[in-house]
């Protein structure tokens, strides 16, 4: 078990989401328009000021003498081709303001054809001889009506230049690797933040020698392994191991997922595995880590239609890769995945992946070390012994102590306390595996009363019966998904189930119903989860472990936890009609058996029941010391605080779904047996 700590080393890159202030482009709009605006006043005459006069005020100038054939601005009539207008330039006298002396002021005027034929004559008659001046300005026209637009399309580019490139770059690129690469200096996570997986760290310890000292194994003609493939339950810390190994070693860590390969384009993901070796090779020694391989290493052409034929070619590319890649580059590929059931056998050949590391669910030892690693960032209160939370966490992965450590933190912070006690830590411990307790679920009083009875007869038989583990705790509080949970844990560790053990476990999944029955002389669907759980693990005690003496030691069909779509629905039995009716006959004695010595045992010992349905009435919530006081003095002499109802009992009652939380037939889990009746 590791630390399951994915994201504590983030990379430093820019946020795309912080976008910064464009001067750049503010300073390109007012260059723009300024250009602009000087186009149009040297297209409008230039930068000297010129005055538009019209034509009658023109006339009486000109009948007053005013008008001057000056050096400077000398009269001129300009032709342009192809218009209906003439323009006269030229310049009058313009009388001073008070002291202010005569000028000559630069003027144009516009001469409209079809209405002046008779101004050369009156020109004429003042003594001025216009200079007759022909343009064709029809190019300048059309360059300046589409220097706006020109000026707008270059700011435009500007501004979106970098968008242009990266979406220029996204369509080429399709085939590039999205490997992210973890620099040396940015990752700083070792093998001493990594706890509970002596096992797995011994093993690739000499990865991280390699890496740090090739020459060691080369001349002695050793060759390192060139892929490891790690298994093991989700949020165990395969791929915090394998930062760890990056971290001892010191070298580049290329971090990719296995649906990063698959894209819509055909050829994207085998383009993508090459394009991933190839930097690789560059930054060697590297490690090369792909997680969840099995969403682009599934078994080919299985499935309902055959194989996807996109998925296959990465495949294919990935062993080829794999197959040609030469180990004294230093480049180490390592793979996570909880599912290898999945992988194609062509991936797990020697060669390719030569070996496979498991990463198991911590044992006790390993349980405490994990949530010592996880306290460091908390505060715990003095007195806190971490090993009783530890041995009281059968089964637990290193991601559900974190989060066992993070809702403790959380609870004592809404209770206002200055450290994590191990009140806390018990409570949250139990809301991770079997949920929050739901307080403010209303429930009658006979909803009450058949939750304490069904939970009673579970409580009961724990206590009772033999080769049955302890009992943790019962309560009629509903938490999760039932009304009320009966919950024990294994005194130690379990990776086996005696025979006598299971049966045992069966007249305890019975008790509530049996409870029930005896009590009310009447049955609810609450034991719905109870009898689906007894009814798999009989069939397991029978087609699996061999523990039928009628059936023998023989496996019944085949028993896979995950199966693809496609062969489960091809799949033959391999036992006759004859045999399949003998196996239901033995998984109902078997259930039968456990009915009756459940009730038998209930019968027996009514008066315990009732003692302990009417106190779990009274005080909602018991532990197992208080039902063994139960039991041997028929009352309580250390009672619980009495419970006050919350004001949500108000609400109108409910009905959730009945079922059992956990159930003892996971023999490394704790177990809670819930359902409550309705």
């Amino acid at each position: 078990m590791a630390q399951f700590d994915r994201n504590s080393q983030k990379e430093n890159r820019p946020r795309a989401s912080e976008p910064n202030f464009n001067w750049r482009g503010v300073i390109l709009i007012v260059i723009a328009f300024t250009l602009i605006a000087m186009a149009m006043v040297f297209y409008r005459g230039g930068m000297q000021p010129v005055e538009d006069v019209p034509y009658n005020r023109f006339l009486e100038l000109l009948e007053n003498k005013q008008i001057v054939n000056d050096k400077n601005y000398p009269l001129q009539l300009v032709v342009e081709d192809g218009r209906p207008t003439q323009t006269l330039r030229g310049a009058y006298i313009r009388q001073g303001i008070g002291s202010a002396p005569a000028q000559p002021m630069p003027f144009r005027t516009t001469v409209y054809l079809s209405f002046t034929n008779n101004l050369q004559e009156k020109l004429a008659a003042a003594g001025m001889q216009p200079a007759i001046k022909t343009e064709s300005n029809m190019l300048a026209q059309t360059l300046v009506g589409f220097l706006p637009i020109a000026l707008f399309l270059l700011v435009l580019y500007f501004l979106f230049r970098q968008q242009i490139r990266m979406a220029g770059k996204g369509a080429l690129n399709f085939g590039k690797s999205k490997a992210r690469m973890l620099a040396r200096d940015k990752n700083k996570i070792t093998f001493r933040d990594v706890a509970g997986v002596e096992e797995a760290k011994d093993e690739v310890q000499e990865l991280v020698e390699f890496l740090r000292d090739p020459k060691k194994f080369q001349k002695l003609g050793g060759r390192i392994p060139k892929g490891v493939l790690m298994v093991g339950p989700p949020g165990t810390g395969k791929t915090l191991l394998a930062r760890a190994i990056a971290g001892e070693a010191d070298v580049p860590f290329f971090s990719i997922s296995g649906s990063d390969f698959v894209e819509m384009f055909v050829g994207v993901g085998a383009s993508r595995v090459r394009d991933m070796f190839e930097q690789g090779k560059k930054s060697a020694p590297c490690i090369i880590f792909i997680d969840e391989i099995d969403a682009v290493g599934r078994h080919r052409g299985h499935g309902v239609g055959g194989g996807h034929d996109e998925r296959e070619q990465t495949l294919n590319a990935l062993l080829v890769e794999m197959d040609g890649f030469d180990t004294q580059e230093g480049v180490i590929i390592i793979a996570a995945t909880n599912r290898p059931d999945v992988l194609d056998p062509a991936l797990l050949r020697p060669g390719r992946f030569d070996r496979q590391i498991t990463v198991n669910l911590p044992d006790v030892k390993g349980r405490e070390e994990i949530l010592r690693v996880h306290a460091k960032k908390v505060k715990l209160a003095e007195g806190v012994d971490l090993a009783v939370v530890a041995r009281g966490t059968p089964g637990y992965s290193g991601a559900e102590l974190a989060n066992v450590i993070n809702e403790a933190a959380l609870l004592a912070a809404r209770r206002g306390l200055k450290g994590i006690t191990l009140s806390e830590l018990e409570e949250a411990r139990d809301k991770v595996r079997w949920g929050k307790e739901r307080r403010s679920l209303a429930l009658s009083e006979k909803e009450k009363q058949n939750t304490a009875c069904h939970e009673a007869g579970h409580a009961l038989l724990l206590e009772l019966l033999p080769h049955t583990e302890p009992l943790h705790k019962v309560t009629i509080i509903p938490r999760g998904p039932s009304l009320g949970s009966t919950m024990w844990l294994p005194e130690e560790d379990k990776y086996t189930n005696r025979k006598n053990e299971l049966l045992a476990s069966l007249a305890v999944k019975m008790g509530g119903r049996v409870a029930e029955e005896i009590v009310f002389g009447d049955v609810t669907t609450g034991a719905a989860g109870d009898i689906k759980m007894a009814t798999a693990m009989a069939r397991k005690m029978v087609c699996e472990w061999g523990m039928s003496e009628k059936l023998g030691m023989v496996e019944y069909g085949e028993h896979e936890d995950y199966v693809f779509l496609g062969r489960e629905l091809t799949r033959n039995r391999d036992y006759s009609e004859a045999t399949a009716e003998e196996i239901d006959r033995e998984v109902r004695r078997l259930l039968d058996d456990a009915y009756q010595t459940a009730k038998q045992t209930l019968i027996a010992n009514r008066d315990h029941l009732d003692a302990i349905a009417k106190t779990l009435l009274e005080y909602e919530t018991l532990d197992g010391s208080q039902i063994k006081e139960l039991i041997k003095h028929g009352q309580l002499r250390n009672p619980p605080p009495t419970v006050t109802p919350t004001s949500g009992e108000k609400m109108a009652p409910e009905k959730p779904p009945r079922q059992v939380v956990v159930g003892p037939e996971a023999p490394p889990l704790p177990g809670a047996l819930g359902g409550a009746p309705a």
